[in-house]
């Protein structure tokens, strides 16, 4: 990473991204992103995302696990979302496997998208027609990327895909540990560090994330910030009370 980009990343606020995962209409919680693992109900997502405008939310962070699972986003999610906290931007992502999927997502609302198993093959295309709208989704289990709702091995490396992302124009990563989403038992630093130095993007981090603590070494270790889920909706921490830790 060149000292240039690394002196922008730290002049940026660092951003909390509360999640709101939604499955059947509900928000829910997934241990490992298992459908069969369902860990905490949440309620309506709009109300959800209502709450979390009001909490001073400066960024939503919806998944559409149904899409995830079945390659074809839900109608009206986005939008749902969207109009339930103006002015509050939404990034999304769950089956958006196409540019025409990706499209559609940013026209019902969404100000970004993420993309994880197109990236493997469409990455400069997509980059190119969406710019800074489009979020690559590295979605990682003991180093190496997953796909298609996290059911199926790459066998391409994360850094690997990091590295070809950044060559592809794409503007940013959202880097998960899958084997850590919604287990509270910290982020995996090791293989956010690994992504950040090998790409030289801005790294949005989730897995893992379960104390204030951990949000600061997220923001220390250079990520541009981090999507919190099961730490807020299970009352390790508040939203105001992430924002106020890493300002």
């Amino acid at each position: 990473m060149s000292a240039s980009h690394g002196s922008t990343i730290a002049r940026r606020a660092f951003a909390i991204l509360p999640a709101i995962d939604v499955l059947a209409g509900r928000v829910v919680r997934l241990r490992h992103g298992r459908r069969e693992q369902v860990t905490m109900e949440g309620g309506d997502p709009a109300a959800a995302a209502a709450r979390f405008a009001a909490e001073g939310a400066r960024w939503l962070h919806v998944v559409d696990l149904d899409g995830a699972f079945s390659g074809r986003p839900t109608p009206g999610l986005v939008a749902a979302v969207a109009a339930a906290a103006p002015g509050v931007p939404v990034q999304v992502g769950g089956g958006l496997r196409d540019a025409e999927a990706v499209a559609a997502a940013l026209e019902s609302g969404a100000a970004r998208a993420m993309v994880g198993t197109a990236a493997l093959t469409a990455a400069e295309e997509l980059a190119a027609r969406f710019g800074e709208r489009l979020v690559v989704a590295v979605d990682a289990r003991d180093g190496r990327v997953v796909v298609d709702g996290w059911t199926a091995d790459s066998g391409v490396t994360a850094p690997e895909l990091g590295r070809r992302c950044a060559a592809a124009g794409v503007a940013r990563l959202l880097v998960t540990s899958t084997r850590r989403d919604g287990s509270l038992e910290g982020p995996d630093v090791e293989l956010l560090a690994a992504v950040i130095e090998t790409s030289g993007l801005p790294v949005l981090a989730a897995g893992g994330i379960a104390t204030l603590a951990d949000l600061v070494t997220l923001r220390d270790l250079g990520c541009e910030g981090a999507v919190v889920g099961s730490a807020i909706w299970r009352g390790a921490f508040t939203l105001p009370e992430a924002l106020a830790a890493v300002a």
